[in-house]
C-alpha cells in the first residue's frame, strides 16, 4: 500500500509489536516492499502523502499481506492496475488513510450503536466501531493488530482485509457488466489507392452544416433515360436542412407571385425535378434556379418538349449549383464583364453580361434579361425571373442550321432553272421553223 519515504508512515500489516521511532526510514520501506510495492507504484502518490503527513498526524489502516495477495480478486487487481484506472486506484489507497492520529486508547466504547466518523484523503468516510466482544472494527475490517506501529507524525494499525470505498467498487461494477466500455463503429476493409499502391487516409471528420464534400454533379440522381429520380430522405441523411420544405416554398411563391405556372407545373408534375431540388438542397447543396416565365413557355414548340428526357434538359440549363442574387450577379457582370455559371446540365454553362442595367443571359436571338428579380431566397434557394427559355449555343446553332437547310431545300423544290438570253433567242429561231420540239431546254 502507499509508501511514505520521508516520513517515516507506511502500509504494514506483519510488523514487530511496538517499534521506536528512529530517524532513518528504511525499516518502513523494507517493510513495505514485503507488502505490495505494485499497487503503490502505480498509484503515484508518494508526493501527496509526503505533503499529507507534513501537515497532519495521519492514522493508516493497513491490511495484511494475506489481503493483499491472496484474498484479493485477480480481476480487481487487473482492473486497480489498468491504466485507465488510475483514479479508483488512488481512491482505494487514501481511503485507508485519516487526516488525524486516532490511537487505540481513543476507540469508541463497546456500545453497538455508538460508532465515529471520520474523513479520509479520498474524501470518503471511515465508522470506527466496537464489537460487543471488545474487537475494534473499521467499516466491515476488524483491527487484527492495533497501534502496529507508533510514530511521532502518524500510527498504523493492521487490518485484516482491504477496504473498498462505494465509488471504487461501483466503477468495477460497471466495468465488469460493459456498461462503462464504448462500443467500437465496425469499418470496412482498408481501401488502396490503384495510383500509389498505397493505403487511402480516411476522410477528415466533417463540421455540422459545413458544405457537402462531394461536388452537386456526382450527388444528382441518374438522369431520365437510365433511372427516375429518387424521393428525398426526411430531412436528408444529416438532418442539417430540410430541402423538400423549402422546394415547396419556392414553388408556392412562383405560383404566388404570378406569371410562372408554367415553370412550376413543369418542376412538379412534367418532370421529377422538384423532388430531386428536395434531395440537393437537405444534403446541403445551394441552388439559383433561372425561372422562364409563362409568355417565354409559350415559346416552346412540340418538337422541343417530345423528345425523351427534353424537358429535364431544358430546366437543368437553368439550374446554376450556386447561390446567387440580383445583385451579386449584377456586380459580377459589372466588374467581369462576361460571367460563365456552372450549370446542371454538364458540360454546358450559361453566360451572362451586364446590358441595359440588367443582367443578360445567353447570347444573341436566344438570350433573355433578368426580368424579375429575387422572387424567391432563403439562403439555399434563390429564384430569378427571366423573360426567355435558355438554349446552350451548340442546340442553338443546330437548330438555326437545320432551319436553314429547309428553307433552301423548299427552295430548290420550287425554283426553275432560268435560261440565258443567247438559248432564249435560239429558242425562237429554232421555233419559227417547228423545230424547237426536238431540244428538251427549248421545252
Amino acid at each position: 500500500m502507499p509508501r511514505i519515504a520521508h516520513s517515516q508512515v507506511v502500509f504494514s500489516g506483519e510488523t514487530p509489536a511496538r517499534s521506536t521511532p528512529t530517524p532513518s526510514s528504511s525499516l518502513f520501506s523494507t517493510r513495505i516492499t514485503r507488502n505490495s510495492p505494485e499497487l503503490v507504484e502505480k498509484a503515484l502518490l508518494l508526493q501527496t502523502l509526503e505533503d499529507a503527513v507534513g501537515k497532519h498526524n495521519v492514522t493508516i489502516f493497513a491490511p495484511r499481506n494475506e489481503a493483499l495477495e491472496r484474498q484479493l480478486d485477480p480481476e480487481f487487481k487487473r482492473f486497480l492496475l489498468e491504466p485507465g484506472n488510475l483514479k479508483s486506484l488512488q481512491t482505494l489507497l487514501l481511503f485507508h488513510i485519516i487526516p488525524t492520529r486516532i490511537g487505540s486508547d481513543e476507540w469508541p466504547t463497546g456500545e453497538e450503536s455508538e460508532s465515529t466518523r471520520h474523513h479520509t484523503l479520498s474524501n470518503h468516510h471511515l465508522h470506527l466501531s466496537r464489537h460487543h466482544s471488545g474487537k475494534k472494527v473499521v467499516d466491515l475490517a476488524t483491527v487484527i493488530r492495533p497501534d502496529d506501529v507508533v510514530r511521532p507524525d502518524g500510527v498504523i494499525h493492521g487490518i485484516e482485509r482491504l477496504l473498498i470505498p462505494r465509488s471504487v467498487e461501483e466503477s468495477f461494477n460497471r466495468r465488469r457488466n460493459l456498461r462503462d466500455i464504448s462500443a467500437v463503429l465496425p469499418e470496412g476493409a482498408p481501401e488502396v489507392d490503384p495510383r500509389t499502391h498505397r493505403l487511402k487516409k480516411p476522410a477528415p471528420p466533417v463540421k455540422v452544416g459545413s458544405p457537402p464534400v462531394l461536388p452537386i454533379f456526382d450527388a444528382m440522381s441518374p438522369g431520365p433515360s437510365l433511372a427516375p429520380a429518387p424521393a428525398p430522405g426526411p430531412g436528408g441523411p444529416h438532418h442539417h436542412f430540410d430541402g423538400e420544405s423549402q422546394v415547396k416554398d419556392f414553388i408556392q411563391t412562383l405560383l404566388h407571385y404570378g406569371g410562372y405556372n408554367e415553370m412550376a407545373d413543369i418542376l412538379v408534375n412534367l418532370t421529377s425535378l422538384a423532388t430531386e431540388m428536395g434531395r440537393l438542397v437537405s444534403e446541403g447543396y445551394v441552388l439559383t434556379v433561372l425561372a422562364p416565365n409563362d409568355e417565354a413557355m409559350a415559346k416552346l414548340t412540340a418538337e422541343q418538349l417530345s423528345e425523351t428526357g427534353a424537358p429535364e434538359e431544358i430546366m437543368y440549363y437553368h439550374l446554376i449549383p450556386e447561390y446567387q442574387t440580383e445583385e451579386s450577379m449584377y456586380n459580377a457582370v459589372r466588374r467581369f464583364g462576361k460571367v460563365k455559371y456552372d450549370t446542371l446540365r454538364l458540360p454546358h454553362k450559361v453566360a451572362a453580361e451586364e446590358a441595359d442595367g440588367s443582367v443578360k443571359f445567353g447570347q444573341g436571338d436566344g438570350s433573355a434579361y433578368l426580368f424579375d428579380p429575387d422572387i424567391y431566397t432563403d439562403g439555399r434557394i434563390s429564384v430569378q425571373g427571366i423573360d426567355g427559355v435558355l438554349f446552350p449555343p451548340e442546340e442553338e446553332t443546330k437548330t438555326k442550321t437545320e432551319a436553314k437547310a429547309k428553307t433552301i431545300q423548299k427552295a430548290t423544290l420550287v425554283a426553275k432553272p432560268r435560261r440565258g438570253k443567247l438559248l432564249e433567242v435560239a429558242c425562237r429561231m429554232l421555233g419559227t421553223f417547228g423545230q424547237d420540239s426536238r431540244f428538251t431546254t427549248c421545252q
